[in-house]
């Protein structure tokens, strides 16, 4: 299986011709999901002791599972938060998985470490953070949000001597806080929110209210997944001074819109953040999987996740940087290097020209919105999600114009839910994203 020999070479051609001809197309199918029942009738019994061999492996993905994937790249795919690597970086991903890069230490993967780190800078600038930040890429924000968390609370209970067991969110904070929060055995107290957004004062009546030594972290969001909301992150930094609590930023998705000068001022107190993540798999353009986790002081980073075992001593007792003390993992693949790369290519203007551009479709879909008489907006969008309702229909009505939608192959838009209200949701972080795709879809809730 190891040697390289007519049969791998004929493979690596067909497998790099797939890869630049679906580089290629523009767009790329949006295509749907399958039932386990139709797969098992499509490439059941794949795994035999035999092997298919290369091209009938490849043929089985290509043509039978890769049709049940649904394209994340797709201009219409305006689900979730959507991904839209650029073509650089997703061509460099290939560089990374053929290379055998290990790059959980300095010693193994120095290379590729350095170049990681100077997009980790970029990322800081742009929040604001001194020139010691630093952290590494995670899988995603679920691991960058757990592993600043469990920083914030070894660091609070170092300086204090006091065990908190306490975070601080809005009930639009990400999901994985709470998972993170079940995880670490700690309670998540909510923050009522007063304009969409948390608050110092609400914070702090919050704090006081429950007792703030109990507290290690609060969590403020830029850019909420359902809402993209940004939290008044300075009045919000003013209470966690006051009380000496660990602010975390989560920016998963709406952090990016750091580089876009026209949203810029929403941000207003992040570079206050003790740690902070964004994902760039979604508005920075990168591909699966990649958060870049930053803490203002990595000491306390390293101080909460660095793994000893007698084996890993030549690393402990090294002054480098190692990637896997920064976070709960310890092995690691150069996820940030098709984002170091896609930034040295294009240059960092072009990310925010790109970023722009979504924001600038997500204000003419706002608009279309607004002049339509049988849909009305739920909230005025923050960033590039706009979440809006279609007068007179019921949770039905939104789920079957959903799925002829993606059986249509026109887009795909799933329903998604606020204080107990089904609504339409866009999620625009794809520069390729038209008005008239926008425009179509609207339409079709006419």
């Amino acid at each position: 299986m190891h040697r390289f020999d007519e049969n791998t070479q004929q493979l690596c051609d067909a497998i790099a011709d797939y890869a630049v001809q679906r580089l290629r197309l523009n767009p790329v199918p949006l295509d749907a999901p399958a039932t386990p029942q139709t797969l098992d009738e499509l490439a059941g019994g794949a795994i035999t002791a035999e092997g298919l061999g290369g091209l009938p492996a490849l043929e089985l993905f290509t043509e039978k599972l890769a049709p049940t994937c649904l394209s994340t790249d797709h201009p219409r795919y305006l689900s979730f938060i959507p991904s839209a690597p650029t073509r650089e970086a997703a061509m460099f991903d290939l560089i990374v998985g053929a290379s055998g890069l290990y790059a959980g230490s300095w010693l193994e993967g120095a290379g590729a470490v350095y170049a990681e780190n100077q997009a980790l800078r970029w990322v800081a600038d742009l929040v604001g953070l001194p020139e010691g930040a630093g952290g590494q890429f995670v899988q995603g924000g679920t691991v960058g949000n757990l592993s600043a968390l469990v920083a914030a609370r070894d660091t609070v209970r170092a300086r204090t001597g006091k065990r908190p067991y306490r975070v601080a969110a809005t009930v639009g904070t990400h999901s994985s806080i709470a998972s993170a929060c079940n995880v670490m055995d700690a309670e998540l107290v909510t923050v009522p929110v007063e304009n969409w957004q948390m608050t110092g004062p609400n914070l702090r009546k919050v704090l006081e209210q429950n007792d703030p030594d109990t507290f290690f972290a609060v969590v403020a969001t830029a850019g909420t997944t359902n809402f993209g909301i940004i939290d008044d992150i300075e009045s919000v930094a003013d209470v966690c001074d006051e009380f000496g609590i660990w602010l975390h930023v989560d920016g998963a998705y709406g952090g990016a819109g750091l580089a876009a000068p026209s949203v810029r001022e929403k941000y207003r107190g992040i570079e206050r953040c003790d740690s902070f993540i964004v994902d760039p798999h979604k508005w920075f353009f990168a591909p699966f999987d990649c958060c870049a986790l930053i803490y203002r002081d990595p000491a306390l980073g390293r101080a909460a996740h660095t793994q000893h075992a007698s084996y890993l001593d030549i690393l402990t007792e090294s002054s480098e940087w190692n990637p896997s003390d920064f976070s709960v993992g310890l092995t690691r693949r150069a996820r940030g290097l098709p984002f170091w790369f896609s930034l040295v290519v294009n240059g960092t203007d072009a990310y925010t020209a790109a970023i722009e551009r979504t924001l600038e479709v997500a204000r003419y879909a706002s608009a279309q919105i607004e002049e339509r008489p049988y849909v009305e907006l739920v909230r005025e969008g923050a960033l590039t999600v706009v979440v809006f309702r279609r007068l007179g229909w019921t949770p039905a009505d939104y789920q079957r114009w959903s799925d002829d939608l993606l059986e249509r192959q026109l887009g795909f838009v799933v329903p998604t839910s606020h204080d107990g209200e089904t609504l339409a949701r866009f999620a625009i972080v794809n520069p390729l994203t038209t008005e008239q795709d926008i425009s179509d879809i609207l339409d079709t809730m006419a």
